[in-house]
């Protein structure tokens, strides 16, 4: 008896000593500094876009191509086709290829925050650009290096901002939404919607989102007109989803830019000429020229300087005070 107590005991122990240090690697991992980049040209570099179904991405894309060369990078470059989990199988093959750096757009906040964790315990450094992921489950700075995006909250904020004045404070409101789960349609709605809610003239009567496509967001405002008549505006999270509904509008004998006031995010040449068509109102920018800034970002660290959480972009304003100079920066 005295003996099966004795080794009772001893398993126990055992048992509790496999658990701390089980704990403590876990914690070591946790806490283990961020991947180096490695000192070498060139340097391969995994690219892994969203989508390649609007001008947005496309622009996106290209300026990592055009940049590659300059900035010594092999890219190795993939297309999720509009989905989080083929972005994740996307990345996971990357990192099997062993690239030296992963920088990517995450399509969802969520469900890519744990192949950067992934990326991390493999060695590999990564920068975020354009959209963020869940920072309960991946922190910049400790995770992953840094994103490198927009003001996301801001861009809706300045849209509410210009819509307001340009309805002078009284709008029945239609919503397009981004992609769900997006940290920009997430982020561009909080900012327009809490602007908004601030107006006692103001009322979004109906959300819905558009997935940031052109065909989607022409098909959601369809049936919204339907639902909605009473509808005097409408704020588009991208103007793919912005150029779509200027269709239906255009489709159910309506004037866009005169029976219904439009604002969207991007700064896409489309949008630039509804503007100076008088269709669309007005326009935040959100640049999708990453490739140039990524290098930068990417040399500095390589080189042990300090690199923020969150490296922000400057984005302009469009409307018709100023689109036939903006025209250039169109894409």
């Amino acid at each position: 008896m005295l003996q099966n107590t004795r080794w009772t005991r001893s398993l126990v122990a055992s048992m509790i000593a496999v658990a701390c240090a089980a704990a403590a690697g876990a914690a070591s991992a946790d806490d283990a500094p961020l991947p180096k980049i490695a000192a070498k040209k060139p340097l391969k570099v995994g690219f892994a876009q969203t989508e390649s179904n609007n001008p947005w991405r496309l622009a996106e894309t290209k300026s990592f191509k055009d940049v590659a060369a300059k900035c010594g990078w092999q890219m190795v470059m993939t297309d999720a086709n509009s989905s989080a989990a083929k972005q994740v199988s996307d990345i996971r093959s990357m990192i099997a290829q062993k690239v030296d750096l992963l920088v990517f757009p995450p399509r969802e906040e969520k469900p890519l925050a744990p192949v950067i964790l992934e990326a991390k315990k493999a060695g590999i450094p990564v920068i975020l650009v354009d959209r963020n992921v869940d920072q309960s489950l991946a922190v910049a700075g400790k995770d992953y290096i840094t994103f490198i995006g927009s003001d996301f909250i801001d861009q809706g904020k300045r849209a509410a901002d210009w819509l307001i004045k340009a309805t002078n404070g009284n709008a029945k409101i239609i919503e397009l939404e981004g992609s769900t789960g997006a940290s920009a349609a997430n982020d561009r709605k909080k900012g327009f919607d809490d602007e908004i809610a601030s107006h006692s003239g103001m009322q979004i009567i109906a959300s819905q989102s558009g997935d940031f496509a052109r065909d989607k967001g022409r098909q959601v405002m369809e049936t919204l007109l339907q639902s909605h008549p009473e509808v005097t505006a409408v704020y588009a999270h991208n103007d793919e989803m912005a150029l779509g509904a200027i269709a239906a509008i255009k489709a159910a004998g309506k004037v866009p830019g005169k029976d219904i006031t439009i604002v969207s995010i991007d700064g896409t040449r489309g949008a630039l000429e509804a503007i100076k068509a008088g269709e669309l109102g007005a326009d935040v920018q959100s640049s999708p020229f990453f490739g140039p800034i990524s290098c930068e970002v990417a040399e500095k660290y390589a080189k042990g300087e300090s690199i923020g959480p969150w490296v922000k972009v400057s984005d302009k304003f469009y409307d018709k005070s100023n689109v036939d100079a903006s025209m250039k920066d169109g894409y």
